[in-house]
């Protein structure tokens, strides 16, 4: 760490690995879930939500019930939130939608694929929480598109 604390900038980059101990499938974990029965092409594009948003939608609700809302942060969630303590100058890059950097207290933390429980309408890119009440397909509240 001392020699770590002379440098000016520290970037960490995380990846599915890190919340595997939380119990968050990675994405080879998850072939015998889900993915088994569909390409994530079909799931996890945009193409794919304007084709069967209702499909998209429903698996979204399942991995965040099944998975996000249940996970805890882990040690090493929490041993870098330590690390932006110490270091003046830190950064966060996680690939990881499931928000347990934030959870954990990391503050400086760039979500690169988004957050899970985030939604983006496809009319002006209005940002908005998860919110879905039974079969309806969630819209923006600003410009109400999808």
């Amino acid at each position: 760490m001392l020699t770590l604390k002379k440098t000016d900038r520290i970037v960490v980059l995380t990846g599915a690995g890190i919340s595997a101990e939380s119990g968050i499938p990675t994405f080879r974990d998850a072939m015998d879930g889900l993915w088994s029965e569909f390409e994530p092409e079909e799931l996890a594009t945009l193409s794919a939500f304007k084709k069967n948003p209702k499909l998209v939608l429903d698996w979204y609700e399942w991995r965040i019930k099944a998975f996000v809302d249940r996970a805890l942060p882990n040690p090493a969630h929490q041993a870098l939130v330590k690390w932006e303590e110490y270091f003046d100058d830190f950064t966060l890059i996680t690939q990881n939608v499931d928000g347990l950097h934030i959870k954990a207290g990391s503050k400086n933390v760039i979500e690169f694929h988004g957050n899970i429980k985030r939604m983006k309408c496809l009319g002006h890119n209005h940002k908005f929480a998860w919110v879905r009440v039974g079969e309806e397909i969630p819209l923006c509240s600003v410009c109400h598109s999808m």
